[in-house]
């Protein structure tokens, strides 16, 4: 009785991150899905500018991070991770607008699994860069299969990968002063910047009630909700166990992509999928823990 007793609140403890991490990522992918409604209104860039700009919002409300001032030192590494914020958000949802949401979160993916594996500069490792291209590969337009794929959409995503990669190291410069502010901070420089975009293309039907209303929706599943959760999981689990779980990410944008906006995958592009998650798990459990995923 007593032994059963004492480990159900352990059981309970363990299962409380991974709930909240697996609820973290849903929530991205739920906001993707919402954002992704709102391109006939607004486009991507406007979308893009509205979901900065309400995360923004809602995490310094929540964060305050004008209590914390970044030093002279840090500046420099957190304005190129607002830049890396902000160019990201712009190819993912440009990529978004002509691909199926599970293809561009498993494209974009390689930009964080590239990091991981060149960290441990093992040779094995390179195994995972392999598997990883290959699913790229049969992601891309020069396969065959069910529906065809916009390449410029896959280049876009592929760019924005790049810009995760980038943004890898600049969190890990600015997060080192900053801690869990560097979020609140890069998604409000990041928001400054995409919002001249946003105008250009949108105008005024950025403030309209209808708009708005689907903005707040995306801003709180693509940022805030995400940002509570995640940070309530990862200073409750070992980062490698984080870094093995957020592998389900393009398996999770492709399942919300079929609820939410009705995206029927292939069978090769499926494939693809599971190689990319394949080859993030291995990279997970073989390499250097991983860092956040952007919010």
């Amino acid at each position: 009785m007593t032994s059963s007793s004492a480990t159900k609140p352990v059981s309970g403890a363990k299962a409380l991150p991974i709930t909240a991490l697996l609820g973290a990522m849903v929530s991205i992918q739920i906001g993707a899905a919402f954002a992704k409604g709102l391109f006939p209104q607004v486009g991507a860039q406007g979308t893009t500018t509205l979901r900065l700009v309400v995360g923004a919002l809602m995490l310094a409300a929540v964060l305050r991070p004008w209590r914390v001032r970044p030093s002279r030192a840090v500046w420099p590494w957190l304005a190129a991770y607002g830049v890396t914020l902000a160019a990201m958000n712009l190819l993912f949802y440009a990529a978004l607008a002509t691909i199926p949401l599970g293809i561009a979160v498993a494209l974009e993916f390689s930009g964080p699994l590239l990091v991981a594996t060149l960290a441990s500069r093992r040779a094995s490792d390179f195994a995972w860069i392999v598997l990883a291209v290959a699913g790229i590969l049969l992601l891309s337009p020069f396969v065959h299969s069910n529906g065809a794929i916009d390449p410029t959409g896959v280049m876009l995503a592929l760019a924005a990968g790049g810009c995760w990669a980038l943004y890898i190291v600049f969190a890990q410069k600015a997060g080192a002063e900053l801690g869990s502010q560097t979020t609140a901070w890069g998604i409000a420089i990041a928001a400054v910047l995409v919002l001249p975009f946003g105008v250009a293309q949108a105008g005024s039907a950025l403030v309209a009630p209808s708009i708005l209303v689907s903005a707040v929706i995306v801003g709180l599943f693509s940022s805030a909700l995400p940002f509570s959760l995640e940070m309530a999981a990862l200073t409750r689990m070992p980062a490698r166990l984080y870094g093995t779980l957020t592998c389900l990410e393009p398996a999770l944008g492709a399942l919300m992509g079929f609820l939410f906006l009705h995206e029927v995958l292939g069978g090769l592009q499926c494939v693809g999928i599971a190689a990319v998650i394949a080859a993030a798990f291995g990279a997970a459990v073989t390499t250097k823990p991983p860092v956040p995923s952007p919010e």
